[in-house]
């Protein structure tokens, strides 16, 4: 026989299954409930972890949203805190004010104070000193007040445009503002943390 002869030599016929199963025999019951669990578990765990990655994606959303809801209520608080802090310090000045002009009419004598004040802080060498006052705060210094001794000679000017309970001092080289606009200003300066200059 030659090489082709063997070559296509028979093959022996085997038969085939005809339950389906590839030779490995009819289904059972068993087999059939091994394949079911098998089946189940591989369903199983594809849609708990499905389920799992849907559900951290759905918190997550909902985080965000959240979050930015919280954001958005917080910032009307802030804008009103801002508000309210200009609001009271508004307030504070205008009691400020109040106080300051009830203090003045009630206590008109209190000019005299301001004047020595103002007069001491010129510098020693100071000539021509001129105290402005409004006209009826000229008048109460005038009688209640005298140069004492080793303290600078000045002269009182009447100026309607100097409010009560407050002066102007002015030298030849310098100017000292304590009207009652500019103490009140300091005051409200140091109340509003030096906002308001």
């Amino acid at each position: 026989m030659s090489e082709e002869a063997a070559d296509k030599a028979p093959t022996p016929w085997e038969v085939p299954a005809i339950d389906g199963s590839e030779g490995e025999g009819f289904m059972t019951a068993g087999r059939l409930e091994a394949l079911q669990k098998d089946a189940y578990d591989e369903a199983y765990s594809k849609g708990h972890a499905d389920g799992l990655a849907a559900g951290e994606a759905a918190a997550l959303e909902r985080v965000q949203r959240f979050d930015t809801l919280l954001q958005a209520l917080a910032r009307p608080f802030d804008d009103l805190d801002e508000t309210i802090e200009k609001q009271l310090v508004e307030l504070a000045m205008s009691v400020v004010r109040q106080l300051f002009r009830r203090e003045v009419r009630s206590e008109p004598t209190h000019i005299i104070g301001v004047v020595r004040e103002a007069v001491q802080l010129l510098p020693a060498a100071s000539r021509s000193v001129r105290v402005h006052l409004h006209p009826e705060d000229a008048t109460l210094v005038r009688e209640t007040l005298s140069t004492a001794e080793g303290e600078l000679a000045w002269s009182i000017v009447e100026d309607p445009l100097v409010s009560h309970g407050g002066c102007q001092v002015i030298t030849e080289n310098s100017q000292i503002d304590a009207t009652a606009e500019s103490r009140l200003q300091a005051v409200i300066s140091a109340v509003a943390g030096d906002e308001r200059q």
